[in-house]
């Protein structure tokens, strides 16, 4: 074999065995990948509710269609992290959870509550869920104009407590007139676009827990 075709045939074997090696290497970090819940839970304020879109075209039922599984939509408008906390257990932790995506922290922003206060209640949250056992998605979106102190938060949370951070669902949502309903809602169109965005990151995760546990996806 000559030195061309040599290099060629290990440039493909390295290919490989780093494309075999780094399968599911994005997960290692996410506790809970074997969690034994069974249900998918979007919990947040009103982006999760879907205020501003008609009905079955919230982001958790967009969602729920890409990923032809079931999904479970616990937002309720105007919640803080606060609010958010206090009814945890009965929208959340008492439905079997095996995977919660966590939207919070736009309230907290409106209604300027201490970027202190905002952190504990979503740790408070995110360690919660885990403590059930399921595994945690947390959605990050910039909140400030200049500034983007609450995603910076979403994301050292993330990675603090081995959870999936879901970077940008909003981004270039609210200063498009096509993709929103009014200044702070998006329309059916902007739920698409963040169901989207979330399934892309959400459907390797279940498929690699669904790999991890010997089962098929969706199973």
């Amino acid at each position: 074999m000559n030195r061309s075709r040599l290099s060629k045939s290990w440039r493909i074997v390295l290919l490989f065995v780093f494309s075999s090696s780094c399968a599911g290497d994005d997960f290692n970090s996410i506790r809970n990948l074997d969690s034994a819940g069974r249900s998918i839970i979007c919990f947040g304020d009103s982006l999760t509710e879907g205020v501003g879109a008609p009905a079955a075209e919230d982001y958790p039922a967009q969602l729920s269609r890409k990923l032809n599984l079931s999904v479970i939509n616990a937002g309720r408008r105007g919640d803080t992290t606060a609010d958010a906390l206090e009814r945890l257990p009965r929208d959340v932790l008492g439905k079997d959870p095996r995977l919660v995506i966590v939207l919070l922290g736009g309230n907290d922003f409106l209604r300027r509550v201490p970027l202190a206060e905002t952190r504990r209640n979503l740790f408070a949250i995110v360690d919660r869920i885990q403590k059930s056992g399921a595994m945690v998605a947390l959605a990050g979106m910039k909140l400030g104009l200049f500034t983007d102190d609450y995603g910076s938060l979403t994301e050292e949370t993330a990675r603090q407590l081995g959870a999936l951070y879901l970077p940008g669902v909003t981004k270039g949502i609210f200063s498009d007139a096509k993709l929103k309903s009014d200044a702070i809602h998006p329309n059916a169109a902007g739920y698409r676009l963040i169901a989207a965005r979330v399934a892309e990151k959400i459907k390797p995760l279940l498929e690699e827990a669904d790999r991890r546990l010997g089962r098929s996806a969706g199973a």
